[in-house]
């Protein structure tokens, strides 16, 4: 939770047109996501935590950084085992609209429409040519060290996630 609370103090100073509002909604929304959740962390509160922390360094210019960092708390809100679970993007898609009208009532239609994409697709396509999507991406593969597997940065949609990925001592990670 620190780290959680030490990353949206940064990204207040970093971001300051997306203010106390984007921050809340961010916290309200880790929280409920979090009280839903039955399975242990492989998938869980640290994993998102994490997705959040490596796609605030993915924003740029053409990023929409509310749609990334809702992404990170929802890509795998509807998983029902740790192992393969091929359906759990599309299900959270399906669920984030029953979110519309409570959690993600700010959101625009094509921010909607952004992070259902990018919730559906994050285990099936690698890339989408939107900066936006690609982030999304990014943010949860740069985390794959935590089940073993080391970031390829061939693999990622990203410049950005490619440099990290290159530059990050995965080893020390997973020891």
């Amino acid at each position: 939770m620190e780290q959680f609370e030490n990353q949206l103090h940064h990204d207040q100073q970093q971001f300051p047109a997306s203010t106390d509002n984007m921050q809340e909604m961010i916290r309200e929304l880790r929280s409920y996501v979090h009280s839903r959740w039955t399975m242990g962390e492989l998938h869980g509160i640290s994993h998102w935590d994490r997705v959040y922390a490596n796609g605030q360094q993915l924003i740029t210019p053409d990023v929409d950084p509310l749609v990334v960092a809702l992404f990170a708390y929802l890509h795998d809100s509807c998983r029902t085992t740790d192992g393969y679970d091929t359906s759990h993007g599309r299900r959270a898609a399906e669920w984030i609209d029953t979110l519309r009208d409570t959690f993600l009532k700010p959101l625009s239609d094509k921010q909607m429409e952004l992070l259902k994409t990018a919730c559906r697709l994050h285990t099936t396509t690698t890339m989408t040519g939107d900066p936006t999507i690609d982030a999304c991406f990014d943010s949860d593969r740069l985390d794959l060290w935590r089940v073993g597997i080391k970031p390829d940065p061939e693999k990622l949609a990203t410049e950005k996630g490619k440099q990290i990925a290159r530059s990050t001592d995965y080893a020390a990670l997973m020891k």
